[in-house]
C-alpha cells in the first residue's frame, strides 16, 4: 500500500510539471503581447526609412542629400524661413540644420539675409540655382510617392495623410509625461546619490 501511495505521489508530481507550464502560458496568452514588427511606430518608421533610402540613392547624382532636398522643398513651398521654423518644418534638429544650411550656402543652393526691420533675424531662401534644382527633383519625389500609394484610392490617400497629421498632433500630449518622468528619475538619482554618500561617510568613520 505504501509503495502504491508513493507511486501515486510521483505520478502527481510528474503531471504537475507538465500542466503548470501550460497554465502559465495560458495566463500570458490572455495578456496583450507586444511585437515590434507589428507596432505602429516601427511600421511607420520602416516605410519612411525605406522611401528615404530609395530617394537618397536616386538623387545622389545631383550632389545633394535627402535632408538637403527637404530644406529646398520646404523653402520652395514657403520662402523667407527662419532657422527655427525651418527646423520644425523639416524635422531636422536646429544645430544640425544650421551646419546643413552652411554647406548648402557654400554650394550656392540657399542664401541667408538679415531682415531690414530686425537685424538679429536671418531669413533663409533658395537661390536661383537651388530653385532650379529642387524643381527638377520634386517630380521625382512625386513619382516615388505615387508608387508607394498606388494601391490606394485618392480618398484613401487623403484620409491617410489626415490621419498621419492627427497622429503627429496627438503626440504633443506625451510632452508633459516625459517632463514628469525625467523629473522623477532625476529626483530619484539625487536621493540615491545622497544615500550612497552617507553610507560612504559612515563606512569611513567605521
Amino acid at each position: 500500500m505504501k509503495n502504491l501511495q508513493t507511486q501515486i505521489f510521483a505520478w502527481e508530481a510528474a503531471l504537475n510539471r507538465l500542466v503548470l507550464p501550460r497554465n502559465c502560458c495560458s495566463e500570458m496568452d490572455d495578456k496583450p503581447l507586444y511585437r515590434l514588427t507589428s507596432a505602429f511606430p516601427y511600421l511607420l518608421n520602416r516605410v519612411g526609412v525605406r522611401m528615404g533610402e530609395l530617394f537618397s540613392r536616386r538623387i545622389v547624382g545631383y550632389g545633394v542629400t535627402l535632408p538637403m532636398y527637404r530644406v529646398m522643398a520646404a523653402l520652395w513651398e514657403t520662402p523667407d524661413q527662419r532657422l527655427g521654423d525651418l527646423s520644425a518644418l523639416t524635422s531636422i534638429e536646429v544645430s544640425t540644420l544650421s551646419r546643413l544650411i552652411g554647406t548648402m550656402k557654400r554650394k550656392g543652393l540657399v542664401s541667408r539675409t538679415r531682415l531690414k526691420d530686425n537685424a538679429r533675424t536671418v531669413a533663409i531662401n533658395l537661390t536661383a540655382k537651388g530653385k532650379t534644382l529642387v524643381e527638377e527633383l520634386i517630380p521625382i519625389a512625386m513619382h516615388y510617392e505615387e508608387v508607394a500609394v498606388r494601391s490606394f484610392s485618392a480618398k484613401e490617400i487623403a484620409e491617410l495623410k489626415t490621419t498621419l497629421t492627427n497622429i503627429y498632433t496627438n503626440l504633443d500630449s506625451l510632452e508633459p509625461e516625459i517632463r514628469e518622468a525625467n523629473a522623477t528619475a532625476k529626483a530619484g538619482a539625487q536621493t540615491n546619490g545622497s544615500k550612497a554618500n552617507v553610507a560612504q561617510r559612515r563606512a569611513g568613520r567605521a
